[in-house]
C-alpha cells in the first residue's frame, strides 16, 4: 500500500484504532511477498472468491423474492423471471455462476495435482480446499432443488434415497433429510434454509484456506521453495494487475452465457412444474456431478454378498471425494512439480482424460451402449482407473520414479541468473 495513502488522516485515524489496512496490506498488497514465476494457472483461486461474492449477492437478492412452499416456489421462480426488476438477470447470474464457480475450482484442483501444491508444508491447505469443495456441493445439490421443477424433485429424491443404503440407521436418515416420509414441503424449507446459511459456511472456510496459505506463501510452477529476495516479488502491483486480466475474462465469458446461452448449462425438464406422479425418462444432476453420478452407477453387483449393489455405489462416490484428503500422504516423492517428474506427468493427463470419460458417462443413460461398450462397463473402468490412480500408481510411481534435477532457486531460470540478489538484477541491466 502506497505511502502517500496511509498519510491521509482519515486513514491514520482508523489505522491507529483498527490496523486493518496494514493487514489488507500484508495480505494482498505490497507487504506479501509472492514467487517471482507465478502463471495464470494461480488466477483460479482469486477467481472461485469472486465466484463466490456473485453467488452470495445474487443469491440474497433472490431469497428475497423466493417462496419457500411446494405449491408456490416453481411460480414465484417464474415471477422473478418476469415481473422483477432484473430478476431474469439475478436468476441467471446465479444459475450460470454455480456452473463457472465450479469450473474455476475444478481448475484450481487440478493445478494443484499437477504441481503438487498439496505436498508439505501445504498439507492443511488443501484438506481445507476439500472441505471448501465438499460445502460446495451440498450448497449446490440444495440450490438445484429450490425450483422444485421436475429435475429438481426428482434428483432430490434420488439422491437422498441415497442414504438408505446405510445399515440400521440409513431409513432414519432419510426421514430426517425429507422431514418426513416423502419429498414434501419440509424438505424444500430445509433445503432453503440450508442453501441460504452455507454459502456463508463457506465463506468462512475460505478466509482459513487463506490464512493458511500465508504462512507458507503460493507453491509455484517449479514447486521449490523460495530462498530469498531475489525469487520473490510484491504480489501488489505484479500478481492485482494480473489477476485483474483474469477477471476480465471470466466476466467475458461468464456475461456471454448470461446473455446469450443462458440455459446451456441447465436442463429443460427443470422448467417443468415437479409432479411426483411423473418420472422423467433420464434423470441427471447438474453437469458439475456427473463424474461422481458415473462413479455411484459403476457399482451393479453385491460385493461378496455383504456390501449391496447400492451401499457400494454410495461409498464410492464418497470414497472419490474422501480419498483426496489423504493424497498428501500418499504421494511420497520429494519433488512436488509435475515439470520434474516426467512419468507422473503422464499419469495426470491419463487421469484427467479418466474424469472426463466420467463425466461424459454420467450424462448418457445407464441402459445404453457406447462403441459397441455398454455405458455401465466404460463407467467402471473409469471408476476403477479414478481410484487405482490415487491408490496404487501415485505410492508406486513417488517411489520409483527418478525425477529431473530441480534448479537451485527460482529466479535461476526465471530471470537466468544466479542465486544472489546481484545475479537477479546484473542480467537485466546488461540487456538495458
Amino acid at each position: 500500500m502506497s505511502n502517500g495513502f496511509m498519510e491521509n488522516s482519515v486513514v491514520r485515524w482508523i489505522e491507529h484504532r483498527l490496523p486493518i489496512f496494514s493487514f489488507i496490506d500484508h495480505s494482498v498488497g505490497s507487504g506479501y511477498p509472492a514467487p517471482r514465476n507465478l502463471s495464470y494457472w494461480w488466477n483460479f483461486g482469486s477467481l472461485a472468491g469472486v465466484a463466490l461474492v456473485i453467488m452470495i449477492i445474487t443469491g440474497i437478492m433472490l431469497a428475497m423474492q423466493y417462496t419457500p412452499h411446494v405449491d408456490y416456489a416453481f411460480d414465484s421462480v417464474e415471477r422473478i423471471m418476469r415481473d422483477v426488476n432484473h430478476g431474469w438477470l439475478l436468476r441467471y447470474l446465479h444459475a450460470n455462476g454455480a456452473s463457472f464457480f465450479f469450473i474455476v475450482v475444478y481448475i484450481h484442483i487440478f493445478r494443484g495435482l499437477y504441481y503438487g501444491s498439496y505436498k508439505a508444508p501445504r498439507e492443511l491447505l488443501w484438506i481445507l480446499g476439500v472441505v471448501i469443495l465438499l460445502l460446495m456441493m451440498a450448497t449446490a445439490f440444495m440450490g438445484y432443488v429450490l425450483p422444485w421443477g421436475q429435475m429438481s424433485f426428482w434428483a432430490a429424491t434420488v439422491i437422498t434415497n441415497l442414504f438408505s443404503a446405510i445399515p440400521l440407521i440409513g431409513e432414519s436418515i432419510v426421514t430426517w433429510l425429507w422431514g418426513g416420509f416423502s419429498v414434501d414441503n419440509p424438505t424444500l424449507n430445509r433445503f432453503y434454509a440450508l442453501h441460504y446459511l452455507l454459502p456463508f459456511v463457506i465463506f468462512a472456510v475460505v478466509f482459513v484456506h487463506i490464512w493458511a496459505l500465508h504462512v507458507h506463501g503460493s507453491n509455484n510452477p517449479l514447486g521449490i521453495d523460495t530462498k530469498g529476495p531475489q525469487d520473490k516479488i510484491p504480489f501488489h502491483p505484479y500478481y492485482t494487475v494480473k489477476d485483474l486480466f483474469g477477471l476480465g475474462v471470466f466476466l467475458i465469458v461468464l456475461s456471454a452465457f448470461v446473455f446469450f446461452a443462458p440455459n446451456y448449462l441447465g436442463h429443460p425438464d427443470n422448467y417443468i412444474p415437479a409432479n411426483p406422479l411423473s418420472t422423467p425418462p433420464h434423470i441427471v444432476p447438474e453437469w458439475y456431478f456427473l463424474p461422481f453420478y458415473a462413479i455411484l452407477r459403476a457399482v451393479d453387483f453385491d460385493f461378496l454378498w455383504i456390501v449391496p449393489a447400492k451401499l457400494g455405489g454410495v461409498i464410492l462416490m464418497f470414497g472419490s471425494i474422501m480419498v483426496l484428503f489423504i493424497l498428501p500422504w500418499l504421494d511420497r516423492s520429494p519433488v512436488r512439480s509435475a515439470k520434474f517428474r516426467p512419468i507422473y506427468r503422464q499419469f495426470f493427463y491419463i487421469f484427467a482424460i479418466d474424469c472426463v470419460i466420467l463425466g461424459i458417462m454420467g450424462a448418457k443413460s445407464a441402459d445404453g451402449n457406447t462403441f459397441g461398450m455398454t455405458n455401465v462397463f466404460i463407467s467402471q473402468v473409469a471408476t476403477f482407473y479414478y481410484f487405482a490412480h490415487f491408490l496404487v500408481i501415485i505410492p508406486l510411481v513417488s517411489t520409483l520414479e527418478r525425477p529431473k534435477p530441480l534448479p537451485s532457486s527460482i529466479s535461476e531460470p526465471v530471470l537466468k541468473g544466479g542465486g544472489s540478489m546481484a545475479g537477479a538484477t546484473a542480467k537485466p541491466m546488461e540487456k538495458a
